[in-house]
């Protein structure tokens, strides 16, 4: 069980794991094209690059859910993943990667990628601190849950299924829109910034910028 959801019965525990070996298939990378060879070491090497957090790898024991780390110590991790979140505080560090291992915990079930999946959204928004951290993290549940409910929307049976499929999709959608507005409000701090490239004015002529009140028409 989640710690968060049962915090009488449920623990989350942090363990070390150590990597799968999956060496690289080169013979099938030389039978393709240049191109797609090309595309493939540039995005190897960008990979490479990443300095995140390692995976991490969820196992379920009883009603402890632990979280494990690939290939590295989870004190190594740990501070990875505050790197990621955009935060030096540890007890903020703990309390959200506890709510994203959660999201993979399916009663006695895990799922390691879907909490991964909510750790990758944050790295790509990059938050630069706790507070677009948590908008991060609530971008990627909401996306997650959209994606589920378009899979249950192509597998109703019923007219009132659809409708309450439909219902509940349009609303995660529309929420996760305006989870993006809310992001780019908060760092440009709901200021509108208007650039001016380039003015023209014509002999005898001036030049006014900003907002403009013109009389109103007289009626006919």
């Amino acid at each position: 069980m989640c710690a968060s959801t049962h915090p009488r019965k449920g623990k989350t525990t942090m363990t070390d794991t150590s990597p799968p070996d999956m060496p690289p298939d080169l013979n099938a990378l030389e039978s393709l094209p240049e191109a797609q060879r090309e595309r493939i070491t540039e995005t190897a090497k960008a990979s490479q690059a990443l300095a995140s957090a390692p995976p991490m790898r969820l196992t379920q024991k009883g009603d402890t859910l632990q979280i494990g780390f690939v290939g590295v110590q989870p004190e190594v991790a740990t501070v990875l993943q505050m790197a990621d979140m955009g935060t030096a505080d540890s007890d903020f560090h703990q309390g959200l990667v506890r709510q994203i291992a959660c999201l993979g915990s399916q009663k006695v079930s895990v799922d390691s990628v879907a909490s991964n999946f909510v750790m990758a959204v944050i790295r790509s928004v990059a938050p630069r601190d706790g507070l677009e951290a948590m908008l991060a993290t609530q971008m990627g549940a909401i996306h997650a849950a959209t994606m589920m409910l378009a899979r249950r929307f192509n597998q109703v049976d019923t007219i009132a299924q659809q409708d309450a499929a439909e219902r509940a999709l349009n609303k995660l959608a529309r929420t996760f829109a305006m989870q993006m507005e809310a992001l780019k409000r908060y760092r440009t701090s709901g200021q509108q910034k208007v650039t001016v490239e380039h003015v023209t004015v014509n002999a005898g002529g001036q030049a006014i910028v900003g907002a403009v009140a013109l009389p109103a028409r007289a009626s006919i």
